[in-house]
């Protein structure tokens, strides 16, 4: 099925950027392949690939590289959060990705929601990797749902901050503006469609 207009598999356009789909495998906070995500592939609008091109231009140019979470993700996935955040605690994830929270108040925190700026296309989670393509120690996993992956955080150690810094610093030069409660997320400034929530799959 082709993309719509305007949209592409990021590391086609963005060359050199690597992608780990976080909800394409079963080790994200649901513990399963979320509805939608068909291949380890990331999906997003032309100019979202865009300004990555550039931020790894920045990146490489001091010696590390990117990898990609997510970044469009289909309204279908998005109403899949929030059925598992009403579902009953087994504890299959909750160590790894919320041990600081109670489930029943992860909307109440805003760490689901029932739409996301991710379906618009233009929104990343992304990290920092080293040369050799590893992603670099965040001071937090992804999808850490804790004060500890607030930017600022003193949870973290200082060369963690660092690292954020560093990529909050090259994604904002780059035409990204940050989420200050989780340091993967950015989103670009200049959307092509910033009222338009898609649902196709990621393929």
């Amino acid at each position: 099925m082709p993309l719509p207009e305007g949209f592409c598999n990021l590391e086609t356009r963005a060359v050199g950027i690597k992608v780990c789909s976080a909800y394409y495998f079963s080790e994200n906070f649901t513990g399963a392949n979320v509805d939608g995500y068909l291949r380890n592939t990331a999906v997003g609008t032309e100019a979202l690939a865009d300004g990555l091109r550039r931020a790894l231009e920045l990146a490489r140019a001091q010696g590390y590289g990117l990898m990609v979470w997510d970044a469009y993700r289909p309204v279908r996935a998005v109403k899949r959060f929030a059925e598992w955040a009403r579902q009953s605690e087994d504890g299959r994830t909750k160590a790894r990705h919320y041990p600081n929270v109670d489930k029943s108040r992860l909307f109440e925190l805003g760490y689901i929601a029932s739409s996301s700026g991710h379906s618009r296309g233009s929104t990343v989670d992304l990290t920092l990797t080293g040369a050799d393509g590893r992603p670099l120690d965040m001071g937090t996993d992804f999808d850490f749902m804790d004060d500890a992956s607030h930017h600022d955080s003193p949870l973290v150690s200082r060369e963690c901050t660092e690292r954020r810094n560093l990529l909050r610093e090259i994604m904002v030069k780059s035409g990204f503006r940050p989420y200050q409660n989780e340091w993967w997320h950015y989103t670009l400034v200049n959307e092509p469609f910033p009222d338009t929530y898609f649902d196709f799959p990621v393929e």
